[in-house]
């Protein structure tokens, strides 16, 4: 709907304060366009950065009559309107990239950063309330961003440094900080102003991570099968050749070497891909009492080799979590493959399912004589109730100074990468990336001689996702 307004005499710079926006914007999307020609692919931030530095432009030049969110600000006259008829409010808080303007106050009080106005996004991000408004230390206490901030403020420089996240899913960001005019920031309450924008770069450094990883991991980790390998071929080619016992003991060796390296790469790459995308929240929903079902009864054939009972109490009513299936089964899997593998022959393994605990109870120390220790904490949401999955073995247990590097890759208690205990040394290093992703805790109580006891809580799913969702599986 049209806007319909009558200039006024104590505000008669209106339509300048939108020609310079528009300038502003103009420069650096020329200034984009070129760069961009250089290197196609910078084009994408570039062309976000042109428009971010537009708006903070506009901003400034709005004069609100108060520190208020962009929804709020007065859209009464032409001012508020791009030449193509589009709020740019809107855009701004469209913006995919949290953006925030940063107040200065003085230059030797350090809280005195405030947070002037933020976009959607970074709302969002640092769950700001309705405004927007509050102390930039609150919510960012990395001080290579707050250094840039205060050069941005009081040395009218521009930077870029790199920024990682808290909270349980570590985010990496690229944050881009920029001055802004001064000369109307008094009526924002400011001395100075700054525009702190960030850009999400987690998928391209977990992709490179998870490059470098695997390929540390596995050049390091193959060494040894491959080498077992190599000198049993060159046996074979030897004296061992002609003697069919040796020839037959040697094949079986060099087919388990075999085994384990196909075991220890299908067990990188799963774990690779679930660090990739341990930020990204599963959707689905999972009958967590039907999953641990079909573990037991798969791990049956195994339990009975070795003599292991396998007790489980899978609750009443079932317990519905949010998450991805495939992953949740590995989960369990993990956990009672590990309390087999340290089982003695007539030993038990205990799996115990409890649905509706809160955070507190859920990550509770479960061996009142042993040492517990969390290897995985969600972020604490009010109200949110958890399904707790448990699997104890009474086998040797665990001193306390191991605890900390249980999830560590191929880390052993007994300090050695392979021996009687056959395995890749990864299961709980995937276990509790699945967790983490889930939004999910892990914890383990241990004490030498009475076993371990592993914990793991999943976030119950909504009630309505019951009614109007798919059927767990």
């Amino acid at each position: 709907m049209p806007y319909e307004h009558s200039p006024s005499p104590v505000a008669p710079t209106a339509s300048s304060r939108l020609w310079t926006a528009g300038a502003s914007g103009g420069v650096a999307i020329l200034v984009m366009a070129a760069l961009a020609v250089m290197k196609p692919e910078l084009a994408g931030w570039l062309a976000a950065g042109a428009v971010a530095v537009a708006l903070a432009t506009w901003l400034v030049n709005r004069r609100p009559p108060a520190l208020v969110s962009i929804s709020e600000l007065d859209r009464s006259g032409p001012a508020d309107l791009a030449p193509d008829g589009v709020l740019l409010g809107d855009v701004f808080e469209a913006l995919d990239d949290p953006i925030l303007i940063i107040s200065g106050g003085e230059a030797d009080d350090i809280a005195g950063r405030r947070i002037a106005l933020a976009n959607a996004a970074a709302r969002e991000l640092f769950r700001l309330n309705g405004t927007g408004a509050g102390l930039l230390v609150s919510v960012i206490r990395d001080p290579k961003v707050l250094e840039a901030v205060d050069e941005a403020l009081f040395g009218n420089f521009s930077s870029t440094v790199d920024y990682v996240g808290g909270g349980a899913q570590e985010r990496h960001w690229r944050a881009f900080v920029r001055p802004l005019p001064e000369r109307d920031a008094h009526l924002w309450g400011a001395g100075a102003l700054a525009l702190l924008a960030l850009r999400d770069e987690t998928d391209t450094r977990r992709m490179e991570m998870m490059r470098v990883d695997f390929l540390a991991n596995a050049s390091h980790e193959l060494r040894t099968p491959l080498a077992s390998l190599s000198g049993f071929i060159e046996t074979l080619k030897g004296h061992a050749k002609d003697d069919p016992k040796a020839r037959d003991k040697f094949l079986d060796i060099m087919a388990i070497q075999a085994d384990r390296m196909g075991r220890l790469v299908a067990d990188l790459l799963s774990l690779s891909r679930i660090e990739l995308n341990e930020h990204i929240a599963p959707l689905g929903r999972v009958d967590l009492a039907r999953a641990a079902s079909d573990v037991v009864d798969a791990v049956s054939v195994i339990s009975r080799e070795r003599g292991v009972t396998i007790k489980a109490d899978l609750g009443q009513g079932g317990a519905t979590v949010a998450g991805d299936r495939d992953e949740i089964v590995q989960v369990i899997q993990n956990l009672i493959d590990n309390a087999l593998k340290y089982s003695s022959h007539g030993g038990v393994v205990e799996l115990l399912i409890e649905r509706g605990r809160t955070l507190d109870e859920a990550m509770a120390a479960r061996m009142p004589e042993g040492t517990r220790l969390s290897l995985a904490t969600p972020d604490r949401e009010a109200g949110q109730k958890y399904a707790v999955i448990t699997v104890r073995d009474h086998g040797p247990g665990m001193a306390r100074e191991h605890l900390p590097r249980l999830t560590e890759r191929f880390y052993r208690v007994e300090g050695q990468k392979s021996g009687e205990r056959q395995g890749t040394g990864l299961g709980l290093a995937i276990v509790r990336h699945i967790i983490i992703r889930h939004r999910g805790g892990l914890s383990v109580d241990s004490a030498l001689g009475q076993g371990a006891i592993f914990a793991a809580c999943f976030p119950l799913a909504p009630v309505r996702d019951a009614v109007e969702g798919a059927p767990a599986t």
